[in-house]
């Protein structure tokens, strides 16, 4: 059974359940209750909860989409990380999509030269899909991730360059701040993917030819 941080388990041998909040090693998991105790158990001794999670309407592993835009946009693709909102302790990393395009993605993480792939799959237009979950309280365990994104459309319109980032992230990357990330209906820290094209300064180019 592949369970995930984040992930609705019940015991198999006590009325118990609760939320995966870490992986402690192949075998053994940590279970959050109501209570917000965390209790290490075999993963063999817990059953996936599918479905919707008590409390919500939605899915747990639903992807976010809106509808299309009048006009095609080229720019806006970032990672948005919030928090669960059962669990604040479990983080959700999500591929947010702003842009008319659609991405294949890939997700790979890294940690002391072992690989997984995390996420293989397409977000489409002005959507946005969860990629991985972790830890807060891990943060500076977290592995290193290889995430690259190919832009596809139909329309007759030239894809940006493949998006390559392979970065490990650290608690002083989510000391700024938290923003609103509208796609994901949640305030959250949104590391823009892509690059914005430059703001042209009228004056500053103006002086410029001066000089």
């Amino acid at each position: 059974m592949n369970l995930k941080i984040g992930d609705f388990v019940r015991f198999v041998d006590e009325n118990l359940e609760g939320y995966i909040t870490r992986i402690i090693d192949k075998d053994t998991i940590g279970v959050t209750d109501s209570n917000d105790f965390e209790i290490p158990v075999m993963a063999t001794k817990v059953t996936l909860i599918h479905g919707e999670i008590p409390g919500t309407s939605t899915p747990a592993s639903a992807t976010t989409v809106q509808s299309l835009p009048s006009i095609f946009i080229k720019e806006g693709v970032s990672l948005g990380l919030i928090s669960d909102q059962h669990i604040h302790s479990v983080a959700h990393f999500h591929l947010v999509n702003e842009t008319s395009f659609q991405l294949l993605a890939s997700l790979t993480t890294e940690k002391n030269g072992t690989f997984n792939g995390e996420f293989a799959g397409i977000v489409k237009p002005n959507s946005s899909s969860k990629i991985y979950s972790a830890n807060m309280s891990d943060i500076q365990l977290w592995p290193k991730f290889r995430l690259e994104i190919l832009f596809n459309t139909k329309g007759d319109i030239e894809p940006p360059s493949a998006i390559i980032y392979h970065n490990s992230l650290k608690g002083k990357d989510l000391s700024v701040a938290k923003v609103d990330i509208p796609l994901l209906k949640a305030k959250g820290w949104s590391i823009r993917l892509d690059t914005p094209p430059p703001l042209l300064n009228a004056e500053k180019l103006k002086e410029s030819f001066f000089k």
